[in-house]
């Protein structure tokens, strides 16, 4: 982070509880029933920084996703090409509803490092149906991986920032709670897509 955007020393902050969820087994998944409509989930083959910062950006913008940002390209594009690292996207009638991102991890871990719906696409039931298709792609990614292990555990982390049904909607698909804890964050404004996009209040996924 360059030092125009670092938070000063003495910017507010304000305490944050993370929580730590998992998965040991594939039969732990609960899918969750698919949407009424025109839903598709498509792996995006291409790695592309443009479109996942618009979806970052989009998806995270009112829930202060902010930790990528200041990426430069190069950065987005290593992270993106690493082993194991994928991105599947939910679409509506042609139009990106959200995404959710995989990535591998010794020992036959995969962590999903990000998942959610563009605002727009909240509370239409196509949350639990990407999440359920996700953690599905997240067992069988060593399928699809020339040289990975096949996978052994699944997880990921959510906090308070989050939308509301987000806990919900993890532990409805059969994640289990394994570490707590709380951390003090800067008080940044929501950045969505652009500075004002979307308000604080948005609903949840």
């Amino acid at each position: 982070m360059s030092n125009a955007t670092r938070p000063a020393a003495s910017a507010a902050t304000s305490e944050v509880t993370i929580w730590s969820l998992e998965q040991t087994s594939p039969s732990d998944l609960r899918p969750a029933a698919a949407p009424a409509g025109d839903v598709r989930i498509v792996r995006s083959g291409t790695p592309l920084p443009e479109f996942s910062r618009f979806l970052y950006t989009a998806v995270g913008g009112d829930v202060r996703w902010t930790d990528r940002l200041g990426m430069s390209y190069a950065q987005w594009q290593e992270i993106l090409q690493r082993p194991g690292a994928e991105t599947w996207v939910a679409y509506e009638e042609g139009t990106p509803a959200g995404f959710i991102e995989l990535d591998a991890q010794e020992g036959g871990v995969v962590e999903i490092v990000y998942f959610g719906l563009i605002p727009a696409f909240r509370g239409r039931r196509i949350g639990g149906h990407l999440l359920s298709y996700g953690v599905a792609r997240a067992w069988d990614l060593a399928e699809r991986h020339e040289g990975l292990p096949a996978t052994t555990r699944v997880w990921l982390h959510t906090c308070s920032d989050d939308g509301p049904h987000a806990m919900g909607n993890y532990l409805r698909r059969g994640f289990r709670l394994f570490d707590t804890r709380t951390e003090q964050e800067p008080d940044v404004e929501a950045p969505g897509p652009w500075p004002g996009a979307y308000p604080a209040s948005a609903p949840g996924a």
